[in-house]
């Protein structure tokens, strides 16, 4: 009888180091766009800015909707948070993860296959990441890159 070897650390770690799960193994939940519709609302009825939807399907192993938005004060952020968590637990999606609520510049919701980030104008223009993760990012450049000699 063998004997399977334990790799120490959270199931989430283990996750990490087995490296990202192709798009043909992981089934996406077909509540997404459920979710995705509940939150957007959620937050242009707290009077969020600029709220931007990035599709990351076959892009991340982490997620298939990434939600960016502004808010204009720590206290409508963390109402913003606090709403999208209450608002999703109520049509049954019961694990959503908060950091940074408690008063910072950005707060991100981990809701499985959307991940919602709500920063101040500042933080958001800093970590760009409409920038990092947008679409015209995988658009190749029309000419070649030419080499430095």
């Amino acid at each position: 009888m063998g004997s399977a070897v334990q790799v120490p650390g959270t199931p989430r770690k283990k996750a990490a180091v087995a490296g990202p799960i192709s798009t043909e193994t992981r089934e996406a939940d077909p509540r997404v766009e459920q979710f995705l519709d509940i939150i957007t609302t959620s937050l242009e009825d707290d009077k969020a800015e600029d709220i931007v939807v990035i599709d990351l399907t076959g892009r991340a192993s982490f997620a298939d909707r990434m939600v960016i938005a502004t808010g204009i004060a720590d206290r409508q952020i963390a109402a913003m948070a606090a709403h999208i968590d209450r608002k999703l637990g109520e049509v049954g999606h019961k694990r959503v993860r908060t950091e940074g609520a408690s008063g910072s510049d950005w707060v991100l919701l981990d809701a499985g296959d959307i991940v919602v980030h709500l920063f101040k104008a500042e933080a958001r223009a800093l970590y760009g990441l409409e920038r990092m993760w947008g679409a015209d990012l995988d658009v190749p450049p029309e000419a070649p890159a030419t080499p430095v000699e």
